[in-house]
């Protein structure tokens, strides 16, 4: 880049940051933090441990836009200073360049942030999944997209939960279920919803062919007690079970897992992450509920798609990703056609470029 180039990309910038003050309402969301600084302070606030956190969530996420959004400000700033000086200092001009490009990186970044708006984007995510038809091949691709989720969490610095987990017979996991804590958490994982694929020289084929295994992943918002689900206890068939886990860290002696079954849809849900049985029962009613609402949402979007004519709903069979580590290493995005050649990076959680593709994607239309 020249130095009209980077003067161009520092105006383009500053635009861009402007921008998103004036979308963001900066000053509004700095007094509601004060608002909410301020109920902290009021005897009797941590009573109420369902509310307080609410309260400390929504703080958390206003800060996280406000000071996000002044630290870009800060770094424009100085950046704008080092161009000025560089016109004197080769060694500044050198150091330019790839601020530049960091920055509006960080800035395209943040603008995502801004997009995620829809009523439960800022919510934690229950992630699920499970294994295709194919056996031990299926189970082992589950486990390895397991780690990949947990990989990329742990990167956004969001916490992990398994809240409940099923090996399989040989390798891999027939099914689980993790509980990703942290702002936005279902916004960004609501992209890796539907059936990944994966195609490998298998290493439990001693002739060493060539084998597509599939896997799907569901992402559901964790809702809170006050969003209105009807669930009547009598369409409910609980049961209870002995916890197990992998590497035995779960394994209980008491039968505190717990399977909730609603038998009007036919929805299961399990927890065996709790050592005590009512804790356990009390998430499984949580899951349940994200479920069924869920599922509300999609017959409405249904009824929305048959009146358009849309047949565009993901299904079993029709994978979103393809991850290809034979006779090529691709990973690729049928949605976007957002492709990476480095699949080792992938599987170690390098995800972001696909949810933010397909989140961009989404709102463009």
């Amino acid at each position: 880049m020249d130095q009209a180039d980077i003067r161009h990309e520092l105006e383009s910038m500053a635009k861009r940051l402007a921008d998103f003050r004036g979308s963001l309402d900066v000053e509004a969301k700095e007094d509601r933090i004060a608002e909410l600084e301020q109920k902290m302070t009021e005897p009797g606030f941590w009573d109420d441990q369902a509310q307080s956190h609410e309260v400390i969530q929504e703080t958390n996420g206003l800060k996280e836009l406000v000071n996000g959004l002044k630290g870009l400000e800060e770094e424009l700033d100085n950046l704008e200073v080092t161009f000025e000086l560089a016109a004197e200092d080769e060694g500044l001009k050198e150091e330019l360049e790839p601020g530049v490009k960091e920055l509006a990186q960080r800035i395209n970044n943040f603008e995502l942030e801004i997009l995620l708006n829809q009523p439960y984007d800022k919510k934690n995510a229950i992630l699920e999944i499970h294994p295709g038809a194919g056996g031990t091949e299926s189970q082992d691709w589950a486990s390895m997209l397991l780690r990949m989720y947990t990989r990329w969490a742990e990167w956004r610095g969001f916490k992990v939960e398994t809240l409940d987990y099923l090996p399989g017979d040989e390798a891999g996991v027939k099914s689980v279920t993790l509980m990703i804590k942290g702002h936005n958490a279902y916004g960004y994982l609501k992209a890796e919803k539907g059936v990944h694929r994966l195609v490998r020289i298998s290493p439990f084929d001693s002739s060493g062919r060539r084998h597509t295994s599939f896997a799907s992943c569901d992402v559901l918002p964790e809702l809170d007690d006050d969003v209105d689900i009807d669930i009547n206890t009598e369409d409910l068939k609980i049961d209870t079970y002995r916890a197990s886990g992998a590497g035995g860290q779960h394994i209980n002696t008491t039968d505190s897992a717990v399977r909730i079954t609603h038998e009007p849809t036919g929805v299961i849900v399990q927890c065996q992450n709790e050592r005590s049985q009512i804790k356990n029962r009390e998430q499984a009613m949580k899951m349940l509920k994200a479920r069924l609402y869920q599922l509300e949402i999609e017959k409405q979007q249904q009824e929305i798609d048959d009146l358009r004519g849309d047949q565009g709903e993901i299904a079993w069979g029709n994978q979103i990703r393809s991850y290809v580590f034979h006779p090529y290493n691709m990973v690729k995005d049928h949605r976007t056609n957002h492709e990476v050649g480095n699949t080792s990076a992938v599987m170690d959680g390098a995800l972001n470029g696909f949810i933010d593709a397909y989140l961009r994607s989404a709102m463009d239309r």
